[in-house]
């Protein structure tokens, strides 16, 4: 699925959208202060996107006026979502106050970082959270959008992949980096959450191949350590995948797949190096203060989501264990750096 919005006029909305099935026409559902007002099919005809071979008919450009939605023109929110994926295609709201930037915080951990993502929900025009979950067509069309500048995007993706489409000129680029011991706990006490789910033949579709690591998971005692040990030596290759060197394989590979090797990790240290905001999640305060000031927003900051005592504690155990050392050594050392520079630097 590809979209663009051409222009939002008052009067009249302009917009084409590519579904993913090419022989279907689409539709969009307009709601406004979250009631459905109106479904809207394609109707124009776009040559072009026919050429391109996106769709086999090309009419997939929608135009909204006050015959599909009356007051139009006086209504000062509104929203645009694609009925099939309810991918936001557009939102309109008052433009005062308004930071008109287009912001990407890069989640580094399993845990989206919600915190930060409600305090700047309302700063900007649009929010796109867990971008990690989106297609590839439609990340490119979210990042590379020039009609809408202000914009705040924020998930865990691949980033070599897509830094081509993130010039730090048209997006500002921020992460919070995790302690590895303290994300690989976080990790393991995910996928135990999820065993029964996974064990349930008419859910485990949801989780894929981690369905298996989910089970295995809840198969070992997380408060022993020696229970931590033969789960490490018995790892299977989803789970292994999920808690080697996460952080490394995030800045460091091209896809999610890509085996992680030495080399990832001088590409994981050059990607940091050109994100524009990176701070560490010790100094969660830090990092909101910098991403504020450097967008010039007023506003407090919150206090972070608190760390579970349960991971405290498993992560404790797991420095206990030697074979996670050897999963985490990449990762620990950028971490440990980025630790050492944040506090450096607000000290100062």
């Amino acid at each position: 699925m590809r979209f663009l919005v051409d222009f939002d006029r008052g009067d009249l909305i302009r917009f084409w959208i590519t579904p993913d099935n090419p022989t279907a026409i689409g539709r969009v559902a307009v709601s406004v202060e979250g009631r459905r007002v109106a479904e809207v099919p394609a109707t124009i005809i776009d040559p072009n996107i026919r050429a391109f071979g996106w769709h086999a008919t090309g009419q997939c450009t929608y135009e909204i006026t006050p015959a599909e939605v009356p007051d139009l023109p006086s209504l000062p929110q509104l929203e645009i979502r694609d009925i099939d994926t309810n991918l936001l295609i557009h939102r309109r709201v008052p433009a005062e106050g308004l930071c008109q930037n287009k912001v990407l915080l890069l989640n580094t951990s399993i845990k989206p970082e919600t915190v930060i993502q409600g305090l700047m929900f309302r700063h900007f025009q649009q929010s796109y959270f867990g971008l990690g979950k989106l297609t590839e067509d439609m990340l490119r069309c979210i990042f590379d959008s020039t009609t809408i500048a202000s914009s705040f995007l924020s998930g865990s993706i691949v980033v070599p992949r897509y830094e081509s489409n993130l010039p730090p000129d048209r997006i500002l680029t921020s992460t919070l980096i995790h302690d590895p011991h303290i994300e690989m706990a976080t990790r393991l006490l995910w996928l135990k959450a999820r065993a029964e789910a996974a064990a349930d033949p008419g859910q485990a579709w949801r989780f894929g191949r981690l369905a298996e690591a989910a089970t295995f998971v809840a198969e070992h005692d997380l408060l022993d350590v020696k229970s931590l040990k033969r789960l490490f030596r018995l790892l299977p290759e989803p789970a292994y995948h999920l808690l080697y060197n996460p952080l490394t394989r995030q800045l460091g590979t091209r896809l999610p797949d890509d085996r992680v090797h030495p080399g990832n990790s001088i590409v994981a240290v050059e990607i940091l190096s050109r994100i524009g905001i990176v701070g560490h999640r010790d100094s969660f305060e830090a990092f909101v203060t910098s991403m504020l000031d450097r967008l010039e927003i007023a506003d407090t900051v919150p206090a972070p989501e608190p760390i579970p005592a349960d991971v405290v504690d498993l992560a404790g155990r797991l420095r206990q264990v030697r074979a996670v050392d050897g999963m985490l050594t990449f990762d620990v050392i950028m971490s440990d750096a980025v630790r050492s520079s944040v506090a450096k630097a607000w000290t100062s």
